[in-house]
C-alpha cells in the first residue's frame, strides 16, 4: 500500500528546515502533526503533599524541557525565588540551553550531558558531590535515573512536577492515516483510548525508542519501522529509508 498521509505524534517543528518538510516534498506524502499525549502540571497542593522543600536544595537535575517549565512554575507558585548560585544539571544541551527562557546562562553553574541519559553526568555529580540535587520528572516517569544516582552516591529528592495525560480526539476529528509514528507507551495507551476498536490493517506503526516497540508488540500491534538504529539514528531518517524502499 502506497504511503500518502502519516500522522507524527509530536508538536509541529517550529522550523522550516525540520527534515520532516524535506521528506514531504521528497516523497510527495502529506504529514500531520498531533499529539496523541500532553503534559499537564501538578498543582502547588499536589506538589506540597510531597512534602519537599526547594530552598534545602543547591542544585536541579533535568531530563526534559517540561521539567525546566513546571520547575519554575512550581517555584513561582510557592514564592520561592530561585537564587542565582542554584547549579543545573542537563541530559542534552538542548535542555540545557533551554534554561535561557528563565535564568542567565552561566557555563560555570550549568552542566549537561551527550547521550540524554544520566549515566553522562555521573562525573559531575562526583565532582559536585557536597550539592543537595532536586530531581525533576514527571509522575509516570520510571526509576530509572534513580538507580543511576543511588548508585553514584548522590543526595537528591525525587521531585514530581507534573504528569503525561492522553490529549483527546474530537468526535468529529478526522483519523484517516496510513502510518502513524509514536515516541512514548503513553502514546499508544491514548491510541487505545481514543479509538477501542482500532484495527491496525494495512496502516503502517513506527516508534522511537525501545520502550514504545515494546509497547506496541505488547498490546499487540505489528511494529513495522523502528528507531533508532545503526543506519537512522533517528525518526526522520529511518522514515526516509522506509519511504525510499516501499514507494
Amino acid at each position: 500500500m502506497k504511503i500518502s498521509k502519516i500522522l507524527v505524534s509530536q508538536p509541529k517543528p517550529s522550523s522550516d528546515k525540520s527534515p520532516y518538510f524535506d521528506i514531504e516534498k521528497k516523497y510527495g506524502v502529506k504529514i500531520v502533526f498531533r499529539p496523541f499525549i500532553k503534559v499537564e502540571g501538578l498543582s502547588s497542593k499536589e506538589f506540597r503533599q510531597q512534602k519537599i522543600s526547594l530552598s534545602e536544595h543547591t542544585a536541579v537535575i533535568f531530563t526534559a524541557k517540561s521539567a525546566i517549565d513546571h520547575f519554575f512554575r512550581i517555584a513561582e507558585e510557592s514564592r520561592f525565588t530561585v537564587p542565582e548560585t542554584m547549579k543545573y544539571f542537563c541530559t542534552t544541551e538542548t535542555i540545557a540551553l533551554y534554561l535561557q527562557k528563565y535564568t542567565v546562562y552561566r557555563k560555570r553553574k550549568i552542566f549537561f550531558g551527550k547521550s540524554g541519559k544520566l549515566d553522562d553526568l555521573v562525573p559531575q555529580f562526583v565532582k559536585h558531590n557536597t550539592e543537595k540535587y532536586l530531581y525533576v520528572v514527571s509522575e509516570q516517569q520510571k526509576g530509572d535515573g534513580e538507580l543511576v544516582l543511588d548508585k553514584a552516591n548522590v543526595n537528591y529528592s525525587r521531585a514530581v512536577m507534573y504528569r503525561t495525560v492522553s490529549n483527546d480526539f474530537a468526535p468529529d476529528e478526522e483519523f484517516n492515516y496510513d502510518m502513524l509514528l509514536f515516541f512514548s507507551p503513553t502514546g499508544i495507551k491514548s491510541l487505545q483510548k481514543n479509538f477501542p476498536d482500532f484495527e491496525q490493517g494495512d496502516i503502517k506503526i513506527g516508534c522511537f525508542g525501545a520502550s514504545t516497540a515494546k509497547a506496541i508488540k505488547e498490546d499487540g500491534f505489528r511494529l513495522d519501522l523502528e528507531a533508532p538504529s545503526v543506519n537512522a539514528p533517528s525518526m526522520t531518517a529511518a522514515l526516509d529509508l522506509y519511504l525510499k524502499s516501499n514507494q
